[in-house]
């Protein structure tokens, strides 16, 4: 809460519990909610705030508690109080300060838990007031955050050494003009996969603050298909692996189209790195109703079904050896998965081991799309 907020709270609580106890003091037959620990205009004020927000009584139970509390799970209708609460009031009680901590809060039969951010302030020596923050969202994402400083750190380590490792034999052998010239090219192998390390970071970094799609743009889908195509043929003749372009129509997108590009780039890389030799990789393009479906079928090695579900986590790999060789870094399919949530999209993965895989990305299309077939026939 903002410091203009706790002074609103403040000057509500003590205008209201002091009219509470003039009133109490009174003495009189009058209405008995007006001589309530809370009276009616602090209630009022404590209902309308986003954060949780109970007034505790030192027998550790509360006086009121807003709606947001009890959703919380740090009160209940009832007047029951969390015990984490409870503790912190008497804590507060105590030093006769502000004080806060995290609670943890199980609640349903799964006993899901949440971290509650919970402040105490005493307000005289019967009663203080706890508000209550979630800090679920905030403690996962400071856990993502540090596994993947962690895994940045792995990650980076290994072709940093070898650079180490190459340059030091270079050196200890600078006469030998063959093993110089040997591992000069192992040094440039290993920079290019370094270089697209730091690169692939960046975007996922980008990617995952979520403000990587600041301008949304008409994106002609079967553009990006052809912009893939005539990136990754070098690649593919290398392997002599054939590209097929199934294009049935081609529908309109709305969204950054440098971001689509680089998801079907990274589609389709993995396509070719884990193809055999003389395979064929296929990109099919068409529109279902309002929804533009984009595939990319290989018959590679196709992927087990123990490593499906997490092939979209971060620096994971089904093959590390194979990775090390193709230069890959266990990002690309991460980079995939955020583009099209930014996108409002979907990807899916059929695979089946000596089979092959098929990803398929689902977007909104805008309008009905152009048929492939009649616009390369009128343009003969």
């Amino acid at each position: 809460m903002s410091p203009e907020s706790w002074l609103l709270v403040a000057l509500a609580l003590a205008l209201g519990i002091g009219i509470g106890v003039l009133v109490n003091r009174r003495g009189g037959s009058e209405d008995t909610v007006a001589g309530t620990l809370v009276p009616h205009r602090t209630r009022e004020v404590l209902s309308v705030l986003q954060s949780g927000a109970v007034i505790v009584r030192r027998d550790r139970r509360s006086a009121f508690a807003n709606t947001t509390a009890n959703a919380l799970g740090v009160s209940r209708a009832d007047g029951a109080l969390h015990g984490g609460v409870a503790d912190l009031a008497e804590k507060a009680w105590k030093a006769e300060s502000p004080v806060e901590d995290e609670v943890e809060i199980k609640r349903g039969v799964l006993g899901s838990s949440s971290i509650v951010h919970v402040r105490v302030t005493p307000l005289n020596d019967e009663l203080a007031l706890a508000v209550a923050n979630d800090n679920t969202e905030m403690r996962a994402a400071e856990a993502t955050r540090r596994e993947f400083a962690v895994n940045v750190s792995h990650e980076l380590k290994t072709p940093v050494g070898a650079l180490s490792l190459l340059a030091e034999t270079i050196e200890d052998n600078a006469e030998d003009t063959l093993m110089v010239e040997k591992f000069a090219g192992k040094i440039r192998k290993e920079t290019r996969r370094l270089t697209k390390l730091i690169q692939e970071i960046i975007e996922i970094s980008r990617l995952q603050g979520g403000e990587s799609v600041m301008e949304y743009e008409t994106v002609d889908l079967g553009g990006v298909v052809d912009e893939v195509l005539e990136a990754v043929h070098i690649a593919a003749d290398g392997k002599r692996i054939t590209l097929v372009r199934e294009v049935t129509a081609s529908p309109i997108v709305m969204g950054d189209r440098d971001l689509l590009v680089m998801a079907l780039r990274n589609l389709v890389d993995n396509a070719i790195n884990y193809s055999e030799p003389a395979g064929r990789v296929t990109v099919a393009l068409g529109q279902e109703g309002e929804i533009a479906r984009l595939a990319v079928i290989d018959q590679g090695l196709g992927i087990a079904t123990e490593d499906q579900e997490r092939i979209f986590e971060r620096f994971y790999r089904t093959d590390p050896a194979r990775s090390r060789e193709t230069g890959g870094t266990g990002l690309g399919l991460s980079i995939v998965k955020h583009v099209v949530a930014q996108h409002s999209g979907t990807v899916h993965l059929w695979s089946q081991p000596s089979v092959g895989s098929t990803f398929t990305i689902r977007l909104a299309a805008e309008g009905e799309a152009a048929d492939a077939a009649e616009a390369a026939e009128e343009e003969s």
